[in-house]
């Protein structure tokens, strides 16, 4: 006798939090909209949403958005590698504290706390940089409360280690849809001849990228005939380093 049984069960959801500490990281995540004058700073709330823009685009078999990806995935490698050096930096500092003296963590007594709702790794990879940054920060307010670094140094450590972030969040506001597929380049039309203006100034994209054979880990399926893309609007910067505020 035949099971005729029918499972439905629905998609898995998790609940994930962003916890931070320091001021710092917390207008990191924030960003700044365009105001007066200045110019907006891509928060990473923006950040995760270019990310989902990029994804959409490479799930359409556009290369360029496949490139950024894969260009993106290397600056976060980057900016990790980056925070480490200013947490070795940290290190060598407190190792010249007394032997008889011990200290804590630095932890805010009221941390904010943000629901987290990320589609894409790459963006919980960018969040896995803003804690880091956040615990630096945290780690360069007590070195100098401790008297172990100046006020200076504490200032440049901690807005060397914002640009980093910032660098990244600028490479991402760089993107933009261009609206071409694989097929376009193939067949050399329009189409394809038009995404080639748009990132002319970015150089030639790898053959292998424009191929299809290699695509970044966190790339999603390729799947035609989805809506297009649509860019929102926003205050782009022309450069990757996104200046502090």
């Amino acid at each position: 006798m035949a099971d005729n049984y029918q499972l439905n069960i629905g998609s898995l959801r998790s609940s994930v939090d962003l916890t931070l500490h320091t001021h710092h990281a917390a207008r990191i995540w924030m960003g700044r909209p365009p105001s007066d004058g200045k110019a907006g700073i891509l928060g990473l709330a923006g950040f995760c949403a270019k990310i989902n823009q990029i994804s959409r685009g490479a799930s359409q078999d556009d290369p360029y958005s496949d490139w950024w990806m894969i260009r993106l995935e290397d600056k976060i490698n980057e900016s990790q590698e980056a925070l480490k050096v200013i947490d070795k930096r940290l290190d060598e500092v407190m190792a010249q504290l007394p032997a008889m003296i011990s200290i804590g963590n630095n932890l805010s007594v009221q941390p904010i706390s943000v629901p987290l709702f990320i589609s894409n790794p790459l963006g919980f990879k960018a969040v896995f940089l803003l804690t880091s940054y956040d615990e630096i920060v945290r780690r360069i307010l007590l070195a100098q409360h401790v008297g172990m670094i100046g006020r200076r140094d504490m200032e440049l450590w901690i807005d060397e280690g914002a640009r980093v972030l910032r660098s990244l969040f600028g490479l991402a506001q760089l993107y933009r849809y261009s609206g071409a597929s694989r097929d376009d380049f193939a067949a050399n039309n329009a189409k394809a001849e038009q995404a080639r203006q748009m990132y002319e100034r970015y150089g030639d994209m790898p053959q292998d990228i424009l191929e299809g054979s290699r695509r970044s880990p966190f790339a999603p399926p390729i799947t035609r005939g989805q809506p297009q893309v649509r860019e929102e609007q926003s205050d782009d910067h022309e450069h990757e380093d996104v200046g502090e505020d």
